[in-house]
């Protein structure tokens, strides 16, 4: 289990765990969820949560949370394993050692190798 804690309009950014199912718990503000489903529907199932409400993020599928509320938010998430291992999106992406190289991000992403420069150096 695991407090979660976000200051307003902060986010848990897009992430995954790869051996876990996680149940959230919101007690306290008002936080949006979302999870996508698995390839080829890549489907985003959202939505906004109260104090009291309960959400379930299925096992290796990229979810976030964010405070949408005034306020701290805060949260219990529980996980289906005591290890459920992590991957931040962004940072396995982005921020890999040693970096993906940009031309594969570049076609992937659908952008200018550029750019994938650029958002490689924030990491």
């Amino acid at each position: 289990m695991a407090r979660i804690d976000i200051a307003p309009q902060g986010i848990n950014p897009p992430h995954t765990h790869p051996r876990a199912t996680e149940i959230l718990t919101v007690m306290e503000g008002r936080i949006l969820v979302g999870f996508v489903t698995s390839n080829p529907e890549n489907r985003l199932i959202t939505k906004l949560l109260q104090k009291g409400d309960v959400f379930v993020f299925p096992k290796g599928l990229i979810h976030f949370q964010k405070n949408v509320g005034n306020g701290y938010a805060a949260a219990i998430a529980a996980l289906s394993s005591q290890n459920p291992g992590v991957i931040t999106i962004a940072n396995a992406v982005f921020g890999s050692n040693p970096d993906i190289a940009a031309d594969i991000l570049a076609k992937a992403f659908q952008v200018d190798v550029n750019l994938v420069y650029q958002i490689q150096s924030k990491f």
